[in-house]
């Protein structure tokens, strides 16, 4: 495996925590897009359009974009790494496929708490098997700890907004989606840091992931044109085509830590600060019945916590083991 800088803890925790909080920017501005054009499969095929029209650019136009395309045929023909990986951005697919579909039912915040628990849960499992490219990393009691504590984070900051979304027995095969979708996002990141790591850059590593995500959402849509006809015509603002940069952000930073954090670390990180993204959108732009309490702001804070406990020295003697 070619030679790649680990960064620090102390460096790749807080660029974690920056890069969620791109998530839930990326989700508001998805969903008024969706509105705006009565389809939520087009708003994500247009998020999706526009990060692989700015990672196309950043590709050619950056001279390590450039190295990583020049090791992309020899890294799928020497099979460097399994080539299902290129297939890493039907993941992220899914998962803004998922939104498109459960989100009126469930509302965004039950939403969260499923696909949270999918991918807390799924990133103990990827770090101990293995998968991604810092090897595998044991199942300590603080790293239980710590997946406890950021789904019990999850579920205190979003439980204002958990009333109200109906009974348990017709939420079951609803919610079924949003935790497969949050169970594979791990699986994603795993396989996106391992061809970073032969590509030689996230950059491509995050372009292929564009590339299969655009692919499988462009094909979707075009069945629903034949059977639903037309979205609305597209919108004249700026803005609401700002969800692709957002989501080249958390992927390619995402491919960068999982060497040097692992799946399960990167994650929380980025949890984190998906929490401290939505509680800042709820304080400078509140959409209609937008409710911040005491447990809004004390949720994120417990998330951090659970991202420290992770990180304190008593684990490092076991983080890491081949």
């Amino acid at each position: 495996m070619p030679h790649a800088r680990h960064l620090p803890a102390v460096i790749g925790l807080p660029l974690a925590v920056v890069s969620g909080v791109a998530i839930p920017l990326q989700s508001r501005i998805n969903g008024a897009l969706g509105q705006t054009l009565g389809d939520g499969l087009a708003a994500a095929l247009i998020s999706f359009g526009t990060g692989l029209v700015l990672m196309i650019l950043i590709s050619l136009l950056l001279p390590r974009g450039r190295a990583g395309l020049a090791q992309l045929v020899p890294a799928v023909r020497e099979r460097r790494f399994p080539r299902i990986y290129l297939a890493a951005g039907t993941i992220g697919a899914l998962f803004v496929f998922s939104q498109a579909l459960t989100i009126s039912l469930l509302g965004v915040a039950l939403f969260t708490v499923a696909a949270v628990m999918g991918q807390t849960l799924s990133g103990l499992a990827v770090d101990r098997a293995g998968i991604g490219p810092g090897g595998r990393r044991v199942i300590t009691p603080m790293r239980v700890i710590g997946v406890l504590l950021t789904v019990a984070a999850v579920v205190w900051a979003v439980s204002p907004r958990l009333e109200g979304t109906g009974t348990t027995a017709a939420l079951i095969l609803p919610l079924l989606l949003p935790i497969t979708a949050g169970i594979l996002v791990s699986f994603q990141q795993a396989m996106n840091g391992t061809a970073a790591v032969h590509y030689g850059t996230p950059i491509t590593a995050t372009l292929m992931n564009f590339i299969a995500g655009s692919s499988v959402l462009l094909l979707a849509w075009l069945v629903k044109l034949l059977v639903a006809g037309p979205p609305e015509p597209l919108p004249e603002q700026w803005w609401y085509y700002l969800g692709g940069p957002m989501g080249c952000i958390f992927i390619g930073i995402g491919a960068l830590l999982v060497r040097s954090l692992g799946v399960l670390l990167t994650g929380l990180g980025m949890i984190a600060g998906q929490l401290l993204g939505s509680l800042a959108l709820d304080l400078v732009i509140p959409t209609p019945g937008t409710v911040v309490v005491f447990a809004t702001v004390a949720g994120p804070i417990l998330a951090l916590g659970a991202i420290i406990l992770t990180t304190l020295p008593w684990n490092r003697g076991l983080q890491r083991r081949s």
